[in-house]
């Protein structure tokens, strides 16, 4: 697609916030001294240009002594240029991962922050894979920015270094038409013309390089993202023998990634064929145009040199664009994924920020007061009719319902994390609370980590942690409290509801929610946790979500969402 000026603005809005951040002084300390070592490096190359004609003329008139001067003046030039360069690309990459973690650490924040990553999630969108988005995009995008700003700039003072010299140099042509055009500097011209001739012909031909390789970066995410899945639901797959299935998955995901590729190949292959053609030709081109006045002995073989590489150094300058076009499609294919993902973000900032949906608020009083509050799904669905409920403080309540009825969109809304809705649900000021779903999270880290999330491991001891897994049935993971592993994959599903059982009766929450959190525990070790609760946390309001009978023993209240005349379910005590 092409650049619109609504493109180049949003793209600056993602570029200038780093440059006025806390971190602005190092940054542009860093620029300062990578753009002052491109500049040096730019008049290095006026030297080395002044150099061929020297060298040059010595070879011709075959004077010993200046080519042996000359050899070494050139080892002085070559040691300073190499001297630059590589300061010059070591601050360019420490200014690269400088802004690459500010930006990694902001966009996580604003993906973190007010749960919009959830919102994202629910609301579904455009934005696929935020994770490379995070991960990958950002690094291309501050490295190609870096790239293309500075190769820009140094096209720029190239050229206004070399163009006077090439038009000293190069000297009047005169076309014998009518009584004779005489054409000043002429090889400016001819460089001109060349480079404005092959830049368009360039963007032509590469162009629809921009969408295919924003293509390329959509089907290689989605089959990370397909591997990743299966291998962290391997065991499922293998209970259902769904390798078949998941091949033939992959086959076809795989396959987009082969087409796009080959697509991309056939069109750089014509961009490729063009401009290594376009250089190759660059090379001869000045002497084919200053050769008349170096025959007619208007100049020497050391004016002829000189000439050639002026004429190169602004030939090359004008053609930026045409060496550059390839990273620039690939850039421009990872600002426009930003910019979605940017969009994205808004959109779910100012969809929370939106009037409506399930108002939370704080009571006086120790309980949790659920007032007309009405559920639908993200699509506008109806789900829960207007219901009213109070839970107080020390109470143990069961909630019960047909599958598919709202029941955990019910503990969604009152945590607060689910914007489809209507009502008002006040919870206690001092609202402690822990949501243990079926399926708990453990994140990646070691167990004791795993344990004390998200409280982190600081606060707990080594004999506590113990202890808490002891109790919950799982004294053999004791031994392993500083192992660092993918415990989701290592444990079985009984395992991580019971490690999610330890982490209540470490946290100890004045209000703790289960949501069918015993599921894929026998009746016996289910009865065994709910006492533990009780003895261990005696105070703790425990509110539930089940559906085996045996779970009403250990509640004093029930709720249920039953079915009303319009077809909805609404909560009523049971």
């Amino acid at each position: 697609m092409p650049a619109t000026p609504r493109f180049w603005r949003d793209t600056w809005s993602l570029v200038k916030p780093y440059w006025r951040s806390e971190e602005k002084f190092s940054a542009w300390l860093l620029l300062g001294a990578v753009i002052g070592l491109t500049l040096a490096m730019v008049y290095m190359s006026v030297l080395f240009n002044e150099w061929y004609n020297v060298f040059y003329n010595a070879l011709q008139e075959k004077n010993v002594e200046e080519f042996w001067k000359q050899i070494l003046r050139f080892c002085v030039l070559a040691a300073i240029y190499i001297f630059m360069a590589v300061y010059a690309f070591y601050l360019n990459q420490m200014l690269q991962i400088k802004w690459r973690r500010w930006m990694t650490d902001r966009y996580l924040k604003e993906w973190l922050g007010g749960r919009v990553y959830y919102r994202m999630q629910l609301t579904g969108g455009p934005t696929d894979n935020p994770d490379q988005r995070i991960a990958e995009d950002l690094k291309l995008f501050v490295d190609d920015t870096l790239g293309l700003s500075l190769g820009l700039l140094n096209a720029v003072v190239t050229l206004a270094s070399f163009v006077g010299i090439l038009w000293a140099l190069s000297g009047p042509l005169t076309i014998p038409l009518g009584g004779g055009v005489v054409i000043p500097g002429y090889m400016v011209w001819a460089a001109l013309v060349y480079a404005v001739a092959g830049t368009w012909i360039t963007h032509h031909i590469g162009r629809p390089l921009i969408g295919l390789n924003f293509n390329q970066q959509r089907f290689e995410a989605d089959f990370r993202f397909g591997l990743i899945r299966f291998r962290e639901n391997g065991e499922s797959v293998a209970l259902y023998a769904g390798e078949g299935d998941e091949l033939k998955g992959f086959g076809a995901r795989f396959a987009n990634v082969v087409d796009n590729w080959w697509r991309i190949m056939r069109r750089q292959k014509i961009l490729i064929s063009f401009t290594v053609g376009y250089n190759q030709v660059a090379n001869v081109f000045p002497f084919v145009v200053a050769a008349p006045r170096y025959f007619a002995g208007a100049i020497q073989l050391g004016g002829l040199m000189q000439i050639a590489n002026a004429f190169g150094q602004v030939q090359g300058a004008l053609s930026w664009f045409i060496g550059a076009y390839s990273t620039f499609a690939s850039w421009k294919a990872t600002a426009d994924r930003l910019l979605g993902f940017h969009y994205a973000i808004e959109h779910a900032r100012e969809e929370a920020a939106r009037p409506g949906g399930v108002a939370l608020g704080e009571d006086d009083r120790d309980e949790l007061v659920i007032s007309e509050m009405a559920l639908s799904l993200p699509n506008g669905k109806a789900l829960v009719a207007p219901s009213n409920a109070i839970v107080r403080a020390g109470d143990t309540v069961l909630i019960r319902g047909p599958s598919g009825s709202g029941k955990s969109t019910l503990f969604r809304a009152i945590a607060g994390i689910w914007p489809f809705g209507s009502g008002k649900v006040r919870r206690p000021k001092n609202f402690k609370v822990l949501f243990l779903p079926q399926r708990p999270y453990l994140p990646i880290g070691t167990l004791k980590q795993v344990v004390c999330y998200p409280d982190g491991d600081a606060g707990y001891g080594n004999q506590e942690v113990t202890e808490a897994i002891a109790a919950c049935g799982l004294p053999h993971l004791a031994e392993k409290l500083d192992e660092s592993r993918h415990w989701a994959l290592e444990l079985s599903p009984g395992e991580q509801q019971r490690i999610a059982f330890a982490r209540a009766l470490l946290i100890k929450p004045s209000w703790l929610f289960l949501d069918e959190a015993t599921s894929a525990l026998d009746e016996a070790l289910e009865e065994q946790l709910y006492r533990l609760l009780r003895e261990r946390l005696p105070g703790t309001t425990i509110i539930s979500i089940g559906h085996r009978p045996a779970l009403q023993a250990f509640h004093s209240r029930k709720l249920e969402l039953r079915e009303t005349t319009d077809g909805l379910r609404q909560l009523q005590p049971a």
